[in-house]
């Protein structure tokens, strides 16, 4: 049984500070609904799965440690503390998501205020524990897409350091794995944070899967040198019309088209905004610091800007197929919320 990233432990929420991966393994000890915000501002917590996971245990955290008398109190208490969380990071929609489903059941909630508060932090718990089950759908049905031999080309970290447990594009890789099958992955290093080259090869290399570490721009080459089989990502926003995922994703896609190589996304349902196409969506937009620097170290001159969008937009063209908890969906399956 694999480590959960995120956990509730009598009040206080636990999970990995990612900024330290691979370098060390620090633990992280949330008491608040501030200190959950922070660790997402920070990128302490970050993957999309992972951010609804941390809202929901942000507002149980809130609802626990009330001092509210009445249900409508700690109702106001929790729309405060949600705003906060939706300040922090504006483009993976699970985090809203997440935060939504809780305040809309406390709403209706009929009960006192201890009551509702334990409420929210058993619905806490089973936000997360659907996360574990959807990602194990997702490798499920995404292995049946793999076969032996393949290498399969991933950018930026959708493994278990991204959800609860397991992961979803990396979860559909360790599946695979798992069933027996010959498979290694090529995974980018994903610039300026570089999750790929700090966590999906630890992952990787962690459970025995052999992995080879490219930069970004190596893809193209990669491509038609024949090297890559297939290319599974993740997804911090599935629209009507576009997979919005980290900056490169889109690079990648038309790479791949070009070449003829699968491209697959691998989401949970609550990834998916079907209400809202691309235009709609705000990019986040990151200090220019995280490009004109390596960690602490500049390297670009004094004064360069830089342009430092966290995430890319992906049409759905471009993409073969996206594996959810419940199969495998096609861009005609999309056409419907049009």
């Amino acid at each position: 049984m694999q480590t959960r990233t995120i956990e509730w432990r009598d009040g206080t929420v636990l999970t990995i500070d990612q900024s330290k991966l691979p370098w060390e393994t620090v633990t992280l000890e949330m008491k608040s609904c501030g200190d959950v915000a922070e660790a997402i501002k920070t990128m302490k917590i970050r993957g999309a799965p992972l951010l609804g996971a941390a809202a929901a245990f942000a507002l149980a955290l809130t609802a626990s440690h009330s001092k509210r008398k009445s249900k409508e109190e700690l109702i106001y208490e929790l729309e405060k503390a949600a705003e906060i969380l939706k300040s922090t990071r504006p483009t993976g929609v699970n985090l809203f998501w997440a935060a939504d489903r809780i305040l809309a059941k406390a709403r209706n909630f009929s009960g006192s205020a201890e009551d509702l508060a334990a409420f929210v932090v058993e619905e806490a718990k089973k936000i997360a524990d659907e996360d574990v089950a959807a990602n194990r759908m997702i490798g499920k049905f995404g292995a049946e897409l793999i076969i032996d031999g393949d290498v399969v080309l991933t950018h930026c970290n959708a493994g278990a350091l991204a959800t609860v447990e397991y992961g979803t594009a990396l979860g559909v890789i360790r599946a695979a794995w798992e069933q027996g099958k010959k498979i290694s992955v090529i995974a980018t290093e994903t610039r300026p944070k570089l999750q790929g080259a700090r966590l999906t090869t630890y992952e990787l290399k962690r459970d025995g899967i052999p992995v080879t570490l490219i930069t970004d721009n190596m893809v193209g080459y990669v491509m038609y040198k024949r090297m890559a089989s297939k290319v599974i990502v993740g997804a911090d926003r599935i629209v009507q019309d576009a997979v919005i995922n980290k900056i490169g994703t889109f690079t990648i896609a038309v790479l791949a088209k070009e070449h003829d190589i699968p491209f697959y996304v691998a989401a949970p349902k609550s990834t998916f905004d079907l209400a809202h196409k691309s235009s709609d969506v705000i990019i986040e937009e990151r200090k220019p610091e995280e490009v004109t620097h390596i960690g602490s170290l500049r390297i670009a001159a004094e004064g360069v800007n830089a342009l430092n969008p966290a995430f890319d937009i992906t049409p759905l063209d471009y993409v073969t197929a996206i594996i959810c908890e419940s199969g495998i969906l096609y861009k005609k399956d999309f056409d419907k919320f049009k």
